[in-house]
């Protein structure tokens, strides 16, 4: 395999306005925020669609503008801080995203389909352990910005990644370490910092991938990796066997779950809660 030299983080890092938004969900938003009162709910329900949009939205309320930084965890306290105008604001310098045939592995219908399903898995995870559910959904929804930011600004060497190894697998990060020095959890959690994201969050972001390193275990961290886990391996399509020998024991045993609770909460209809869903 040929090895031209890969961008570094720094690199990589300044190129976060190239981070595409899903345009029937910029067009909704659109919509909406043109009404004299713009209804929470609609905005809460789109805002949670919707990836990028979602982590500039955490990251304008974390501003100094506000005073409330570090101390906005979800979309729907976001939307508390944030007045429509400002929303406006924010979608005028949102990118579309145009999904085409990718050579690089991860499609961005793919990148968003999987992002919902890891949101969603998160949420319903932190439910059954108690833990702040709504923080959860946006961790699930925001935590493979990091991949989709290499993959816009560094195409050719997240096309030899994809070489390797699918951008969802398991053992990606691993693979991302041996050829870059960083990896996609780092580019996330730095981004999460310069968005000044509370620090559970930021550590969140940064342990995702191995949540028993951190220094304190934090139940976020551990159900985020779990809901990448079922995410990860429903979109690879793996059977029952491979899903047994690859399940994280260890994090689930301290969460204290095990595998066939995490199966369960992976095969409720998520669709019978009454949210949208993006039509891919």
């Amino acid at each position: 395999m040929s090895r031209a030299k890969p961008l570094n983080l720094s690199a990589v890092l300044e190129s976060q306005s190239m981070l595409p938004s899903q345009p029937r969900a910029l067009a909704l938003l659109s919509s909406e925020l043109i009404k004299p009162l713009p209804h929470m709910r609609s905005l809460v329900q789109l805002f949670s669609t919707e990836p990028v949009l979602a982590a500039r939205l955490l990251a304008m309320a974390n501003g100094p503008a506000h005073l409330m930084s570090q101390r906005v965890h979800s979309i729907p306290e976001a939307l508390v801080v944030l007045s429509p105008l400002q929303l406006r604001q924010l979608l005028h310098k949102a990118t579309p995203g145009v999904d085409t045939t990718s050579t690089l592995g991860w499609g961005l219908a793919s990148f968003w389909r999987y992002s919902l399903d890891t949101a969603r898995m998160a949420r319903a995870l932190a439910m059954s352990v108690q833990t702040n559910a709504s923080a959860a959904y946006a961790l699930g929804l925001i935590h493979g910005l990091g991949e989709l930011l290499l993959q816009q600004a560094d195409p050719e060497t997240a096309a030899r990644l994809a070489e390797l190894l699918e951008p969802v697998h398991p053992q990606r990060p691993q693979v991302e370490m041996q050829l870059l020095g960083y990896c996609s959890a780092q580019i996330c959690a730095h981004l999460a910092r310069q968005w000044s994201l509370p620090a559970v969050v930021t550590d969140a972001l940064q342990y995702m991938h191995q949540p028993l390193e951190q220094p304190v275990f934090e139940p976020l961290t551990g159900v985020l990796h779990l809901a990448m886990w079922r995410a990860s391996t429903r979109a690879l399509n793996w059977s029952e066997r491979k899903l047994a020998v690859s399940f994280p024991a260890e994090v689930g045993l301290a969460l204290g779950m095990d595998i066939d609770m995490v199966l369960r909460q992976a095969s409720i209809d998520w669709h019978s809660g009454g949210e949208p869903d993006v039509v891919f």
